[in-house]
Formats: C-alpha cells, structure tokens, sequence
C-alpha cells in the first residue's frame, strides 16, 4: 500500500499543505515540524523528491519591512528576523521606509508582487489597516501596534519603560525633567504619553518635545529649547537621540550628569563605554524579531486562530549619567 502527503497529514492532525511546506523546509514553526517529521516515521511516507524539485521552482522568502535600518535597534531587531528565518529555512526579504509613506506603499506593493510567504512589518504612523488587508497575506507587526489593523503583533511595554526611567531619574534627586520623543512615530507617541503618566504618578510637569526620529533632527531639536527650559534631567526614546544629546553636551560645554542628567532607551554599544556610561532601558530586540518570525510561521499554519500580541519587557541599566545628585550611589 502507497502512503500518501494525505496519510502523513491524518497522523500529523495538520492540512496536507502543512505537510509539504514542512517537507520542503517551508514556513511552519518548530512544533509542527515535529509532528510531520514524527507521523513521517510512523506511516513509512517516502516522498517523491524530484516532483518536489519540479515544484519548488523558487525558494519561499518571507518579507520585513522596517522603518529605519541605520537605527541599532532596527538592526538587532532584523538580525532576530533572518536569525529565526535561516533556521526555519526561509530567506529574508528587507526593505526600509525611512518612515516615508510613500516607501513604504512602495514596498508593500512590491512584496505583493514578489508574492512573500508572509511580511513582517514596522509600519509608519499613516499606515491605514486597510492596506493590510490588501495585501492578502499573513503580517505581524513588530514594535509598533496601530489601533484596528488587527494583526499579530510584538511590541515593548513602552508604558513599564517610561515609568522605570522616570522612577529612576526622580530618585537621584531630579525634578525637572525634559523629555524627546519621535514624531510622527507610534512608538514615540507611546512612549511620550508613558512619560508624561509616570511624571504625573509623581505630581510633576510633564516637558515633552518632539522631533524626526534620527540624530540630526534630535540635535537640532535640543538647541531649539534645552538652553532655555534649563531642566535638570532628559529623557529620551531612542538611541539616535541619546548619541544627539551626548554630543550636544559636549558641543555646549555640559557635564553629564553634574548640568544635565541623561537616560534613554536602547542599550547601543557605545552608550556603556562613553564617559560617564549612559542609563538606558536595553529592549530585547532581536528576541522582538525572532518572536515575529514565530507568530508569522503560527499564523501560516492556522490562518483562522485569534490575533496574538506579545508585549515583552525592557531592563533598565543604572550607569553614571544620572548619578545621584546628593551623592549617593
């Protein structure tokens, strides 16, 4: 008796699509390997490698779209991305907007005509969800989660990452605190509004700025107001910003953190070997990536199961930069 890609799929408790993709090193998720690998063995299946061949007339790639490759985080994030990919045996297919719209239509458009497995997608503020549904494949939405585009999603608690800098920063004795935050962004509009609460929790003003998430703009941003709101502290959202902040004290003559104590998100290499190191919230980047991939090989396999969105959290790393301004540790 001839075992069929149908028999396999009866033991495995999966479609037979399931089966192939799986055979084929395609897009399942480990799990489901498992299973097929395990009811391979059991029913005796003996696939047809050179029809499989005949099929298999291009390798399955799954898109990802990020907002900005030169920011460190979106490059350990696409590192999780390709990471996780390589070892489902899937390639990568990357495109940057620049959190330009137009790009990014661009782009989404493109990956509709490469016709992708799947997109992982960090979309830009004025992404409409229904250009979601256009493209008429799975998408799971990473970093940023915009309200009613109704995808799987991975994101940072960016509410839990304010309220621990804040926290932080007020006890090492500072009141006065400044924050910039992204434009345009909805990780920055997150981020500030969790700022602008955890302020709040301690009966003080909230300062928030905004700007272009990049480094020029972040610089340029900071000589337009720090000198004349003088605040004691600055927080801001993003490593780009950091980098602008440090070299806009230096450029000023400001001691970090005697004038102006400074903290941000994103553990960059560089922020702990500057002098004095910098406090940061290290967000888990290439996790966020390869928890993506996961969802996006979840969803491939069982298209109808309810959304999933995974908030992970950040850690906060203590450096010199907010120092205690009493003097103590």
């Amino acid at each position: 008796m001839t075992v069929s890609i149908k028999d396999v799929a009866r033991a495995a408790g999966v479609a037979p699509s399931t089966v192939s993709r799986a055979l084929g090193k395609g897009p399942v998720s480990a799990e489901v390997r498992t299973l097929v690998e395990a009811a391979v063995a059991a029913t005796g299946y003996r696939p047809n490698l050179s029809a499989r061949r005949l099929r298999s007339q291009a390798p399955t790639t799954v898109g990802l779209v990020l907002a900005d490759i030169r920011n460190p985080f979106f490059t350990r994030l696409s590192f999780g991305v390709e990471d996780a990919a390589y070892r489902a045996g899937l390639r990568v297919f990357l495109c940057n907007t620049d959190e330009d719209p137009a790009r990014e239509a661009m782009h989404l458009e493109m990956m509709a005509g490469e016709r992708v497995s799947g997109l992982i997608l960090a979309p830009t503020r004025q992404l409409q969800p229904e250009a979601l549904k256009r493209l008429r494949m799975p998408v799971v939405l990473v970093d940023r989660d915009p309200e009613g585009a109704g995808c799987d999603a991975v994101t940072l608690d960016n509410e839990g990452a304010m309220r621990a800098l804040v926290d932080h920063v007020v006890a090492g004795g500072r009141r006065r605190i400044s924050g910039l935050f992204g434009a345009n962004s909805f990780t920055g509009e997150a981020r500030a509004a969790g700022f602008a609460r955890a302020m709040a929790r301690h009966g003080l003003p909230a300062l928030v700025h905004h700007a272009p998430p990049n480094a020029a703009a972040g610089y340029a941003a900071l000589a337009d107001w720090l000198g004349h709101e003088q605040p004691e502290a600055l927080i801001v959202s993003n490593g780009l910003f950091l980098e602008a902040a440090v070299r806009f004290c230096h450029d000023r003559g400001l001691s970090i953190p005697r004038d102006l104590a400074l903290a941000g998100v994103d553990d960059d290499p560089w922020t702990g070997i500057v002098n004095p190191g910098l406090t940061v919230l290290r967000q888990p980047a290439e996790a966020m990536g390869r928890e993506a991939l996961s969802l996006l090989l979840a969803r491939l396999d069982a298209p109808e199961r309810p959304r999933r969105k995974l908030v992970l959290d950040s850690e906060l790393v203590p450096r010199a930069s907010t120092a205690d301004r009493r003097g103590g540790a």
